[in-house]
């Protein structure tokens, strides 16, 4: 994250040199890379359908991560039309280029979200509120993201399918992962856990500084392998892998759209903004949308089903404005119940350590005020190389286990994002605007240091015990939900992550370092003076002043059995108590995956879609296909008296 903000301010630093407006040098890189790439791949922009039916088989909300992967499988079948629903535009010419993905967050293609004030977390940020950037554009939050591609651990869809999910299990997943996937790198080509020849592109960034391939060699310093992370075994280190195609982002716009845009049988309507699902209220069964484009207020029904993609944050809110949530928050709100479910709840994120600085005295890293923007620019142009391919500035990656995780399974509990630079290193321009950082922390501990080399170590928590949840500010479909992940409710959370700094501090203290004259920033935190410097007291401080959220919430629409009072949806992803409507993105989640999620919400847009052909046509070794071609009610059993506080 930090890296990319360097090349970008430096780029638009070119441009004020130069005398050119601010903005000028990133649209030329930016129409460059687009002509480029858009025109020599059979892929264009995706068409923005102006005349909609009133009505199609099926409606996809939201085009992101999953709803892209969704709409493109389901036009597979001619017969079938799918419009599918984006409140954002499309894709600009910056996103393209990984390295200036930072510039797009607080963007108008950015939902721009932020929790609730908390005295628990993200205590470092503006009113204590941790900025939660959501992708409002075609391609979803993986236009904004730092295309790492992780999948997950194998243990995380055997504990899915343990929790009652027949068919979630890591040997059923698997498969849709290899799907989608077009894996590059050489290495892997003939790995059984990768495929190649499929829509997503995935490969490593082609250029590298030489602090990651000394993180790699630390990890085996302290007794871990360098191995793939998305094969047989997770633990260890890994120069990252990501969502790129010769350079470039590679979002499942890109992705699964552009390749479909010409299918008859499919529309797109961006910049609508959904507001309301229609469920007729005799049978219980979702018959179309209600959404605002250009101003307006526009209906359309689907005559199949309808597939809420619209992530952990929007799928809940138009689920609760459209009744269908717990019935004594919508009371609140006055909004009548059509069916009483857990919406919103179970709420899990990635939450982070920042703030960990690592000192050097040679330029192998990034330093925004000694950086050649003209050359790095020109080589990105010409040769689809250098700094501006780095995958959202984070070059390695690792899975570690601190003494709480039980080694034997291989399910580390913490995973590190390595940067080559940290907090200090664009001179307060970008960075602390993004995380929101209190200007007096960002004055005493990194202003100091702007003219340093730097590089950090992030340790994220991978299985956090805490729950949060999303819930309707108001009946106003425009108003922002109230989001609230509770990070560090439980304890455990935050004595874990301290491990996992630790483990950090180990790895950064490694022998290999030493070359480049590498040394912790050992300047302390305002607030957390008053603890012995590196001790768990401070440490924990340090993690509940530097939150740093992974941005990836999910399990607000609880994938469960009947007989789980949580769910929201059946194993085949359909919501309960009403028919004709599913759920296909993270918030199916039953509890988070160990890792970077977008690779995993995929994989569950593969598989939701494949669910969805099995039931509308026939296929009689489909679990969920009872004779009703996708259309049955699904209700659970009614809750004793003694369960009804669950």
């Amino acid at each position: 994250m930090v890296f990319n903000v360097l090349i970008a301010s430096s780029v638009i630093k070119t441009a004020t040199v130069v005398g050119s407006s601010l903005w000028l040098i990133p649209f030329l890189l930016g129409a460059i890379s687009y002509y480029r790439y858009d025109r020599v791949d059979p892929e264009s922009r995706v068409i923005d359908q102006q005349n909609l039916h009133p009505e199609y088989d099926f409606i996809v909300v939201g085009g992101g991560s999953a709803g892209a992967v969704v709409a493109n499988r389901l036009t597979e079948i001619s017969r079938w039309k799918v419009l599918l629903l984006e409140a954002g535009p499309d894709e600009n010419e910056i996103s393209d280029v990984p390295s200036l993905s930072a510039y797009l967050q607080l963007s108008k293609l950015d939902w721009a979200y932020k929790t609730e004030p908390t005295s628990k977390a993200c205590l470092g940020m503006v009113n204590n509120r941790c900025n939660w950037p959501r992708g409002k554009v075609l391609g979803g939050s993986s236009v904004l993201n730092y295309m790492i591609y992780v999948r997950g651990n194998k243990n995380d869809f055997d504990h899915w399918e343990s929790l009652g999910n027949p068919g979630w299990g890591y040997n059923d997943v698997l498969q849709y992962f290899i799907k989608s996937e077009d894996n590059r790198n050489p290495y892997l080509a003939k790995n059984p856990y990768h495929g190649s020849g499929g829509l997503l592109t995935v490969q490593e960034a082609p250029w590298h500084t030489p602090l990651v391939a000394a993180f790699v060699e630390a990890g085996t310093e302290i007794g871990y392998e360098n191995r793939d992370i998305n094969g047989a075994h997770q633990t260890g280190f890994m120069i990252a892998q990501g969502t790129i195609r010769r350079g470039s982002r590679c979002s499942t716009a890109k992705a699964f759209l552009r390749p479909i845009r010409l299918r008859k049988n499919f529309h797109v309507a961006m910049n609508a903004h959904v507001t309301k699902l229609l469920i007729d209220p005799g049978t219980k069964k979702a018959v179309g949308v209600e959404f605002f484009r250009q101003g307006k207020r526009h209906f359309v029904k689907a005559k199949r089903e309808i597939i809420m993609a619209a992530g952990s944050i929007n799928t809940p809110q138009i689920m609760m404005l459209s009744g269908i949530g717990p019935k004594d928050h919508l009371d609140e709100m006055g909004i009548k119940t059509i069916v009483d479910l857990p919406v919103g709840k179970n709420m899990q994120d990635h939450v982070g350590m920042g703030g960990l600085t690592f000192l050097v005295d040679k330029p192998v890293a990034i330093l925004q005020n000694r950086l050649e923007a003209a050359s790095v620019t020109m080589n990105y142009v010409i040769n689809e190389r250098g700094p501006m391919t780095v995958l959202g500035g984070l070059e390695g990656i690792a899975f570690v286990n601190t003494p709480f995780a039980n080694i034997s399974r291989d399910w580390p509990d913490i995973q590190f994002h390595m940067a080559p630079a940290s907090l200090n290193s664009d001179g307060g321009a970008r960075v602390k605007k993004i995380l929101g950082l209190k200007e007096d922390i960002y004055k005493e501990v990194f202003q100091p240091i702007e003219n340093t080399y730097s590089w950090t170590i992030m340790p994220l928590l991978l299985r956090p015990r805490s729950r949060g949840w999303v819930r309707l500010k108001s009946k106003n479909p425009f108003h922002y939900p109230i989001m609230n992940p509770n990070y560090f409710e439980d304890p455990f959370d935050a004595a874990t992550l301290v491990e996992g700094a630790k483990i950090a501090l180990r790895v950064a203290d490694a022998k290999v370092f030493k070359q480049f004259g590498s040394r912790l920033h050992r300047k302390p935190l305002p607030n957390c003076k008053h603890h012995k410097f590196l001790s768990d007291a401070y440490l924990d401080c340090q993690v509940r002043t530097i939150s740093m959220t992974i941005y990836h919430p999910v399990g607000t629409t609880k994938m469960g059995p009947e007989w789980d009072p949580e769910a929201v949806v059946d194993p085949r992803l359909r919501v309960y108590g009403v028919s004709g409507l599913r759920v296909i993105d993270a918030g199916v989640m039953p509890t988070i995956v160990s890792g970077n999620t977008n690779a995993a919400v995929i994989m569950i847009g593969e598989k939701g879609a494949n669910m969805i052909k099995e039931d509308w046509l026939g296929d009689p070794q489909s679990a969920g296909n009872r004779g009703t071609s996708g259309n049955a009610t699904h209700q659970r059993p009614p809750v004793a008296d003694s369960d009804a506080g669950l």
